[in-house]
């Protein structure tokens, strides 16, 4: 029998990039079983009066808050009917054959419960972003995007299977693998969310693959996004949590320490030769959550003003 499949994107004051996805899906796209779901994550102008005149075919949700990707990705999984769920960036662009090389991988692999394609940057579209991932070293919440930057010259295309995560800009997920494994932790609210799934879904008894027959373009830039006190904030927050909710006891107590003794002295070091002051008391602020938040703490939108 066809598989369904729910295509889900999250948008946020980006209503020109989720346009150009849903013009790509409609172009490339071929597979004949699928549903578009777009959900607007509290944008500051609500697009979707206009939208459901441009694009009659798909479904679209507003949030009156931004629940961030987790969260967003959540209602939209809700709401899906598909079989399959493909969770894709609202700044990627379809290729011809994406959803049919995803939906056989999940097809051919009972284990398999979640698969990323190869992913290249769109602005440099033979250079790769993504082809797999190393495991987790939970003693340091350290692993490596597989051929990141760089050029595509097939070097990776037998490394088709198992892999340590799927990628967030794009990831099919098996439903059953969802019910199983639950829906991804919205109190990361941004940053390791996805990896946080996959180690769930793993647990759940499910594999990850990555297709490196399947191909997507992402519009992220190659180059590493500038500093700021959200991203500051969130990436060293969320590092702790992931390794709380994920870690055997022996490895999260290490990494604490690692963490506390190691990471945040650099850490300070390089705000202070960069003149960037006001991340300390964001760094502190994060370590912080993470003594006075459990691992499953809800948060029901986010505000963030430093």
């Amino acid at each position: 029998m066809l598989k369904s499949v729910s295509i889900i994107t999250v948008n946020y004051n980006h209503h020109h990039l989720t346009e150009a996805l849903l013009y790509s899906i409609f172009s490339k796209n071929t597979y004949p079983s699928v549903e578009i779901v777009v959900v607007d994550n509290g944008s500051d102008t609500n697009p979707l009066p206009a939208w459901q005149q441009q694009f009659p075919a798909v479904r679209f949700i507003r949030s009156e808050v931004n629940l961030g990707f987790a969260g967003g990705n959540n209602v939209g999984i809700k709401a899906a009917t598909g079989d399959y769920l493909f969770l894709v960036n609202n700044d990627t662009e379809f290729t011809e054959s994406l959803v049919e090389q995803l939906v056989h991988t999940l097809n051919i692999h009972p284990d398999c419960g979640i698969v990323s394609p190869k992913i290249r940057y769109y602005d440099t579209p033979n250079v790769l972003q993504y082809a797999g991932y190393t495991e987790m070293n939970y003693y340091t919440c350290r692993n490596r995007c597989i051929g990141q930057f760089e050029e595509d010259k097939g070097q990776y295309d037998n490394c088709t299977g198992i892999t340590g995560f799927a990628h967030g800009a794009a990831m099919m997920i098996k439903r059953e693998a969802i019910e199983k494994a639950g829906l991804m932790a919205e109190n990361f609210f941004l940053y390791y969310e996805e990896m946080d799934w996959c180690e769930y879904i793993k647990r759940a008894g499910y594999t990850v693959h990555v297709n490196m027959q399947a191909l997507i373009y992402h519009k992220e830039s190659m180059s590493v996004g500038k500093a700021s006190p959200l991203k500051e904030y969130f990436m060293n927050r969320n590092r702790l949590l992931f390794i709380r909710r994920n870690a055997p006891t022996l490895k999260r107590v290490s990494f604490l320490f690692y963490f506390l003794l190691v990471v945040s002295p650099r850490n300070i070091i390089q705000y202070v030769s960069h003149k960037n002051y006001r991340f300390i008391p964001i760094l502190f602020k994060a370590i912080t959550w993470n003594f006075t938040h459990t691992t499953n703490s809800k948060i029901l939108g986010y505000s963030f003003n430093q």
